[in-house]
C-alpha cells in the first residue's frame, strides 16, 4: 500500500471519529434538561397559546384536576378551558428534582384517562384531542398540552427551553413564528398582545 493511501485512511478515521463525537455531543445536549429559568420558558410558551378558549388557572385547579400541589415545584403554568365541556389544557411544570417528574407524568396519564372517560360517548372531538395530547419531559421540565395547537406548543416548548427566544405575535393572526435572540441587543423584544 502506498504512503498516500495510508495517510488518507488515517485522516478519514480521525474525521469519522470527530463526526461521531460531534453527533453524540449534539444528542446529549438535545435530550438533556434545560438550565433556562422557568420564567423565560413560561413566557415563550404562554405567548404562543391561543388564549381565546383557555384561561390561566391557579394552584387550586391544579390540585383538583391533577392532584398536584403547585407549592411543591419551582414553577407552574396551567391553562385550561373555562368550559367543562372542553378538554383543552396546557400544563408546564419545573420540578425541584428529577424524581418529581415521574410523579407529574403519572398524574398527567391519570388525567388523560379520567378525561377520556368523561368525554367518551358524547364529545368525540374532545376524545380525539386527548388521544393526540402532547407530553414531553426535558430534565426537570414537564410539558403537557391538549389543544388543537398542541403540536405547535410542544415545538415552542422544546425549542425555547434551550434557546433564548421570544414568540412574536403576528397581527394578521396567521402563522406566529419564534424569534431566536442571539445577541443581547435584541433582548428588549417581547411578545405583543
Amino acid at each position: 500500500m502506498s504512503q498516500w493511501k495510508k495517510i488518507t485512511i488515517r485522516v478519514m478515521r480521525y474525521v469519522t471519529l470527530l463526526l461521531i463525537v460531534g453527533f453524540v455531543a449534539l444528542l446529549l445536549i438535545y435530550t438533556s434538561g434545560s438550565n433556562r429559568p422557568f420564567e423565560k420558558v413560561e413566557k415563550s410558551v404562554e405567548a404562543s397559546l391561543d388564549k381565546e378558549n383557555m384561561k390561566r388557572q391557579d394552584g387550586t385547579a391544579l390540585k383538583r384536576n391533577f392532584g398536584l400541589n403547585a407549592a411543591d415545584y419551582d414553577g407552574v403554568m396551567y391553562y385550561s378551558s373555562e368550559f367543562s365541556i372542553s378538554s383543552e389544557e396546557v400544563l408546564l411544570i419545573k420540578a425541584k428534582s428529577e424524581t418529581q417528574t415521574a410523579e407529574i407524568s403519572s398524574a398527567i396519564e391519570e388525567r388523560i384517562k379520567t378525561r377520556m372517560n368523561d368525554f367518551e360517548g358524547y364529545a368525540p372531538e374532545s376524545v380525539q384531542l386527548l388521544e393526540d395530547a402532547k407530553k414531553s419531559v426535558r430534565g426537570k421540565y414537564v410539558f403537557f398540552a391538549v389543544a388543537p395547537g398542541a403540536e405547535k406548543y410542544l415545538e415552542i416548548f422544546s425549542f425555547c427551553s434551550f434557546v433564548k427566544c421570544y414568540y412574536l405575535w403576528n397581527p394578521k393572526k396567521t402563522l406566529n413564528k419564534p424569534y431566536i435572540d442571539h445577541e443581547e441587543r435584541f433582548s428588549s423584544i417581547r411578545p405583543h398582545f
